[in-house]
């Protein structure tokens, strides 16, 4: 550990300066608030368009940081971390609110009415006049622009600092602001960056936020414990936020591929059960390796190329538009196999229920819809993981007690059926919350993300998927040898 008593604090890294507050050390924490507070307040400035707002976020944002610092399991990924903090206190602050904050930020009207208060004895001061005109100048920009432009003239216009700060590379930092500049309006664009220069937060913002802290003398942790039951929820709610959710995806695979595996090991023996086996475990292999290789090839692509956010969105969605046409065709090449096999050699009424169609019943529900509640648990969406927890509860009750009495080919025609309303309610939710996740993700508002992002693309691509799994059912796959059903 680093020892602060004998070395300068600017020396020290993130991870050595967390480890410092950890024990104590106020002086540490300070050094963290003034390397970091200019983009923090920047990010609620960004969102709300009042700089005392944003500033009395940013002090929320680095309180509840030396609150929870104990649980900060990756100390080298503090700025994340804080950045994380703030957006999400800036998406309950909105919520809170009912409506949107930037519409709540000060009209230019107001502005020239209220009186300017008592300049600070700094020069970062800026009147309440100026500030109105400020917001009203930017707030049209969208964030994904905004928020360079906003960081570049309160960072002594150095481009190296911004793309730091974002987690972007200088090219992109320079084509944002480029666009920036060019949807500010030519009269206001020398007002509005030399009032940006000067509402950054001062030396003095710092002092606020120590001053602010619990007047304890012992570690964090210390701290902490004093916060009680409501510490120790938070503390419990960032372990599933941190840990459980991001498994959930791959809890899923892992359910789907058991209750596969029981199916295979139920009906099979011998030789053929290893190659079954084997088949369905690259099966349940090649389909995670896929999603994971494009992900990571569209998140290449758009570092190597600097795109903006709307080309990363459209090359993201675009890929999985693919993907879930791929998926579609294997499908129904599965379902118009399975069914020709069923109409050639028709088998008896199914018989009840078994413990392995029970386990495929549910491996097969949590792998279609687990990810889908983790997302929207993690996107504070409580009610839509709720609710789709309880549809994913109800149509597996219904496979399940409507299976007996139906002979092969009305088995094959109620799974896949099945199988296909589940993804129609999948392809539902995303159309109807993904901009709700984006901008809790984001941390602005939704009207903020429709102009960023060309949601309208979501349920086209949606409808042409429908369009596909159509033309496909009527496709003349393979004809059945047995006798007509």
């Amino acid at each position: 550990m680093v020892n602060f008593n004998s070395m300068d604090v600017t020396e020290a890294n993130d991870a050595e300066l967390v480890a410092a507050s950890l024990g104590g050390s106020r002086d540490a924490f300070r050094r963290i608030v003034e390397r970091y507070q200019t983009l923090i307040c920047s990010l609620a400035y960004c969102a709300t368009g009042s700089v005392s707002q944003s500033q009395d976020m940013a002090q929320e944002t680095f309180l509840a940081a030396w609150r929870d610092l104990a649980a900060l399991r990756e100390p080298e990924k503090l700025k994340a971390w804080l950045c994380r903090i703030a957006r999400n206190r800036i998406y309950k602050s909105h919520r809170r609110a009912g409506g949107d904050l930037v519409a709540q930020a000060m009209p230019l009207e107001a502005g020239q009415e209220v009186p300017a208060q008592q300049a600070l004895p700094c020069e970062q001061a800026i009147s309440r006049e100026e500030e109105a005109i400020l917001w009203r100048s930017l707030e049209r920009i969208p964030q994904t622009y905004r928020e360079p432009l906003i960081l570049f003239y309160r960072e002594h216009q150095s481009v190296a600092s911004v793309a730091v700060a974002l987690e972007l590379s200088e090219d992109t930092v320079k084509q944002r602001l480029s666009r920036g500049r060019k949807l500010l309006q030519e009269e206001v664009r020398g007002f509005v960056e030399n009032t940006l220069r000067r509402s950054a937060p001062g030396r003095e913002f710092a002092g606020l936020v120590l001053a602010a802290l619990p007047a304890t003398t012992g570690s964090v942790a210390t701290a902490s414990a004093t916060l009680g039951a409501k510490g120790a929820a938070t503390a419990k709610s960032g372990l599933l936020a941190l840990w459980v959710l991001p498994l959930a995806p791959f809890f899923g695979l892992l359910a789907g591929f058991l209750s596969q595996l029981s199916t295979v090991r139920a009906g099979t023996s011998g030789r053929l059960r290893w190659i079954k086996t084997l088949q369905l475990a690259a099966i349940w292999i090649l389909i995670p390796f896929f999603c994971a290789a494009g992900e990571g090839t569209v998140s290449a692509l758009s570092r190597h190329y600097a795109w903006s956010d709307q080309a990363y969105f459209i090359a993201r969605t675009g890929f999985w538009w693919g993907f879930t046409l791929l998926l579609a065709f294997w499908m129904m090449w599965m379902y118009h196999r399975a069914l020709a096999a069923a109409l050639a050699y028709p088998a008896a009424a199914s018989p009840p229920p078994s413990t392995y169609s029970i386990l495929n019943n549910m491996g097969i529900h949590i792998a279609m819809f687990l990810w889908l509640v983790a997302v929207a648990w993690r996107m504070d969406d409580h009610q839509t993981a709720g609710q789709v927890g309880l549809v994913v509860a109800l149509l597996a009750a219904w496979r399940h007690f409507s299976r007996p009495g139906r002979t092969g080919p009305a088995v094959v025609r109620a799974t896949f059926g099945h199988v296909g309303l589940g993804c129609s309610i999948i392809v539902t939710v995303i159309n109807l919350r993904l901009d709700v996740w984006l901008a809790t993700n984001r941390g602005v508002s939704v009207a903020v993300i429709h102009q960023i992002y060309p949601m309208w693309l979501v349920p086209v691509l949606s409808a042409s998927v429908a369009l596909w799994i159509g033309l496909l059912l009527l496709c003349p796959w393979r004809k059945a040898s047995g006798p007509a059903v």
